[in-house]
């Protein structure tokens, strides 16, 4: 176990419009306000065409090859997630999970392949301040892990 201790700085109330790109808007929002590191959590719902990364292709193989799943049909989806500067850029990068529900249907991952807003999501926004904390890339496993 990796932790470190934070304190919370400003919170922000955001309404992200239809047509818009989660992760994108996020971060851009980020970089717009001087957030460096947060915690979020968001609840809307994603249009068709969305994109979620849904587990590895294979359990074993090194680096990860994700496994991705595309959203048909719109989804309700409720999910929450960090935000840190990537260590060798500084640019912020979200990790965010979502459910995804429709009728009797739900699947859940990461919205980093593009999950696209149809009409409305709200996103609460957690500033997190005196932390070092940086994604930092893996060469294993090939993606960026969160330093704390």
């Amino acid at each position: 176990m990796q932790f470190a201790e934070t304190k919370t700085g400003r919170v922000f109330v955001i309404r992200l419009e239809d047509g818009e790109i989660l992760h994108q808007e996020i971060e851009d929002f980020a970089r717009a306000h001087a957030v460096r590191a947060a915690t979020l959590t968001l609840v809307g719902a994603a249009g068709p065409g969305s994109q979620l990364v849904v587990g590895p292709e294979e359990t074993t193989r090194s680096p990860v090859v994700p496994q991705t799943y595309k959203l048909e049909n719109v989804y309700e989806i409720t999910g929450s997630g960090t935000l840190f500067p990537d260590e060798e850029t500084g640019e912020p990068l979200v990790h965010v999970h979502v459910a995804c529900g429709r009728e009797a249907e739900t699947i859940t991952g990461c919205i980093r392949q593009g999950v696209r807003v149809w009409q409305t999501v709200e996103v609460v926004l957690v500033e997190l301040l005196d932390t070092a904390g940086a994604r930092v890339l893996d060469p294993r496993l090939g993606f960026k892990l969160l330093r704390p």
